[in-house]
């Protein structure tokens, strides 16, 4: 049998047992069948690394694996994206989680060290603005407010009214308060950074002509909980985070509404806003997989095929709110993975 037999062989026999767990317990619906053929279950080990946003979402679905195969073993940690390409790049992991693409340099860091992976998206997360519940002067923010208050022109402000001539320069009228700035973020080695940039600030800073990038200058962490206690330790904070770590802390931190035009129409960041496309910060989500370690190991394909599979993710999300992808998407990513073995 070929490795890749192997990996299909494994993950049919997981889901097997999956269906009926499922069925035996009355309460749970089952996924069905990923394609391959039967065989043998999971009963080694896995090692993934990357991104603190997907993390909840390899371990939700490690977490189910394990249910039906006690002898399933897995290690997920998330430093951040960045810091898990350079352990994947490395030949230390078997799955890199990641909340962008990887970079130019990422990939070439892999090629050189002999490292071929697949990229498999799957799912799609909103970055939440944040303040802290007690702030009642901030309701919005657009794109070009945002970049006057953390953009890299805003270097130096303590105020947030300290960003209100950029905001006019950028056609702006929203007032901002005369109050503590107080900035708490994802550092540069995490992908939450780099979507951020992207996705809210680069586009703004080109055309002034700067660096695409934030300000130096504010409390950064790659631990989202480190950043949920920022916001929540000053009554005027700003910073921002994935939307399943605000959603999970809705009690104690507020999320700022966000238009992507100057003056533009406010959005909440909910499950419903990002998958409808009309919130404006969004971002796809991913795993990539090492194909050498997935041809040695079936435990790893194992794993993947599960989590591709019909349900899998769904369930996953009802208690991590990210969105899942459109039908065609996960089509295409299941397609990605099927041509990898």
């Amino acid at each position: 049998m070929t490795s890749g037999s192997v990996r299909r062989a494994a993950g049919l026999a997981i889901m097997a047992a999956f269906v009926v767990a499922a069925c035996g317990g009355g309460s749970t619906p089952a996924p069905s069948e990923p394609s391959g053929s039967g065989g043998d279950g999971a009963s080694g080990s896995i090692n993934v690394s990357g991104s603190s946003t997907v993390e909840p979402i390899s371990t939700g679905v490690a977490e189910l694996l394990k249910e039906t195969n006690p002898d399933f073993n897995y290690t997920i940690e998330g430093p951040g994206t960045g810091d898990g390409f350079k352990r994947f790049c490395a030949g230390e992991t078997d799955i890199s989680n990641a909340s962008r693409a990887i970079k130019e340099e990422e990939a070439q860091a892999c090629a050189d060290a002999g490292i071929e992976y697949v990229e498999l998206k799957i799912a799609y997360d909103g970055l939440s603005i944040l303040t802290n519940v007690a702030n009642d002067a901030i309701d919005c923010l657009s794109f070009a407010d945002i970049y006057a208050l953390v953009g890299p022109e805003s270097t130096g402000f303590t105020k947030w009214s300290d960003a209100s001539a950029i905001t006019r320069e950028l056609g702006s009228s929203t007032v901002l308060p005369d109050a503590d700035l107080v900035i708490t973020g994802p550092g540069e080695e995490s992908g939450t950074f780099d979507s951020f940039v992207e996705l809210v600030l680069a586009d703004i800073a080109e055309e002034r002509g700067q660096d695409a990038t934030t300000r130096p200058d504010y409390t950064s962490s790659a631990n989202d909980n480190v950043i949920i206690e920022g916001i929540t330790g000053s009554p005027t904070s700003l910073g921002w985070v994935g939307l399943a770590f605000a959603e999970e802390n809705a009690d104690t931190v507020k999320e700022i509404a966000v238009a992507e035009e100057p003056n533009g129409t406010c959005v909440e960041p909910t499950a419903e806003t990002v998958s409808d496309g009309s919130y404006p910060i969004s971002r796809p989500l991913y795993i990539y997989v090492s194909t050498a370690r997935a041809a040695e190991n079936p435990t790893i394909g194992a794993y993947v095929d599960f989590y591709l599979a019909e349900g899998t993710i769904s369930k996953v999300l009802e208690t991590v709110p990210y969105v899942n992808l459109p039908a065609d998407e996960l089509a295409a990513t299941r397609a990605a993975w099927e041509a990898s073995e």
